[in-house]
């Protein structure tokens, strides 16, 4: 009966020399090590003062130095300053409305929209970029139809959208699943296009099929493509929304950061414009550093491909 033990294996064949055999032991050792040392490979998390230096203090420069060139411009008139107000008037903008109280409601009223578009994107396209990827018919039928819609701008549906649903929540969640849903769609459909063959093969060995194998196979296996999808649906949910909340303006829809944009066009108020866009910048930023950047880093620390950090 053969032994797989590996000092078996090391044992010199008739014929071999000793160095020969001590080489061939070596070479065992070394694979050995190098097994184990893939297997014991653990993330470990980086020391306060490197993420201060290597994650936190590029960022703060960088906001720092955008500031400096901001404020160097309006000193030195580059233009007028009605077009281009000042660090600190956009400033005393922030802070008058958080005096009144109205800036978390108007952050309130876009966050809570974008991310239930979000949502409700995510459950529709998901089941969608199943079907377009495992299915050829499906695929041959709105495959292109997905692709084209997703080139198509998100700012084209809301006219029609507001003649379908009129001024309300509607309309703008309509807007968003048609901005965001194509892309949450191919970004599964291309995770599933990169899982290789191997794996679906075994599934079906072990009886995975169906959506028995969806979920054990296809799905974490497409999980770096469909995780791309979904960064890229958010950016055209909160996209979708934004031009929504510009055109479409109603009292009734409550006040937001689009509508305050499309306000401060109205009522020429550059700092109060300025002030909007910011605010839309930093809800972007803010979701993708608590949402999908752990999200990537999850992924890619139970791939083995991320050790520090």
């Amino acid at each position: 009966m053969a032994s797989t033990d590996t000092t078996d294996q090391a044992m010199p064949k008739p014929g071999d020399t000793p160095a020969k055999g001590a080489a061939k032991s070596d070479d065992l050792a070394g694979l050995e090590a190098g097994l184990d040392a893939l297997d014991t490979v653990q993330s470990t998390r980086a020391p306060l003062r490197q993420v201060l230096v290597q994650k936190i203090l590029p960022p703060v420069a960088a906001v720092v130095l955008v500031l400096l060139v901001w404020q160097l411009l309006v000193t030195t008139e580059v233009t007028d300053s009605y077009k281009l107000p000042s660090p600190s008037a956009v400033w005393d903008s922030l802070a008058t409305m958080w005096a009144r109280g109205t800036l978390l409601d108007v952050l309130w009223t876009s966050v809570s929209r974008g991310l239930l578009g979000f949502l409700l994107a995510l459950a529709i396209g998901t089941p969608i970029g199943l079907l377009v990827a495992r299915v050829k018919v499906v695929r041959a039928a709105i495959g292109p139809i997905l692709s084209g819609l997703q080139s198509l701008p998100s700012v084209a549906w809301v006219p029609p959208a507001v003649l379908w649903f009129g001024l309300n929540d509607t309309m703008m969640f309509t807007v968003i699943l048609l901005g965001a849903v194509p892309s949450i769609a191919n970004g599964l459909v291309s995770g599933i296009d990169q899982v290789p063959p191997l794996f679906l093969h075994a599934g079906h060995t072990m009886g995975a099929t169906g959506l028995r194998g969806a979920w054990h196979i296809v799905m974490p296996a497409a999980l770096p493509g469909y995780l791309s999808g979904l960064k890229q649906g958010w950016a055209f949910s909160w996209r979708s929304l934004m031009a929504a909340e510009i055109i479409a303006s109603s009292p009734d829809l409550g006040l937001g950061l689009g509508q305050l944009l499309e306000n401060g066009r109205n009522n020429f108020d550059m700092p109060g414009i300025f002030l909007a866009i910011l605010l839309i910048l930093t809800v972007g930023i803010a979701i993708d550093l608590l949402i999908f950047s752990p999200l990537e880093r999850w992924v890619l620390r139970s791939r083995g491909l991320l050790v520090k950090g």
